[in-house]
């Protein structure tokens, strides 16, 4: 089923304003969406939102993906020094949270689009924490692709579907 077919969609906004210029670009993609369509903003346990809000028959568009990691990745640091961080122990706790969307997802009737970033096509950054981040986004976006159904990569606009049904 394509969101074209769905009357009703639950839009789940995982970013966050953090300072006005962040706001400013909430409100720019708020003002953006359609008007049928429902938001829910934030990025915590997931897999209950989509249990809880998910009316039936209605599509759910998730964006985004990476901006969910990076908060969730920020709550489990504590906001500690990156120098001093268990990467392995915070991908952990992100993948938990990742397994349990993926499994709300399979049990929902309706279609689930997933938004994410493909972070590893750039150059490899200086500090430790990019660089643990975009190897934790790898991942969990290799878990996705392979519990979904179809994966499009989008570049430009331009959308290629890279796995089918």
């Amino acid at each position: 089923m394509a969101m074209q077919q769905c009357e009703q969609v639950l839009y789940i906004a995982t970013s966050t304003a953090t300072d006005a210029e962040m706001a400013l670009r909430i409100d720019r993609h708020r003002a953006q969406r359609p008007a049928h369509w429902r938001t829910w903003e934030g990025y915590a346990d997931l897999d209950k939102v989509l249990r809880q809000q998910v009316a039936p028959g209605e599509g759910v568009v998730i964006e985004c993906i990476t901006t969910l990691l990076a908060n969730l990745l920020f709550d489990a640091s504590g906001g500690e020094d990156p120098e001093t961080l268990d990467f392995d122990a915070l991908e952990g706790v992100l993948q938990t949270q990742i397994d349990a969307l993926i499994v709300a997802c399979q049990q929902l009737p309706g279609p689930v689009f997933i938004v994410t970033n493909e972070l590893g096509m750039s150059i490899t950054p200086e500090n430790r924490l990019a660089r643990h981040f975009i190897d934790i986004s790898g991942r969990v976006n290799q878990t996705l692709a392979k519990a979904a159904e179809e994966v499009w990569l989008v570049v430009s606009g331009i959308g290629v579907k890279i796995k089918c049904a």
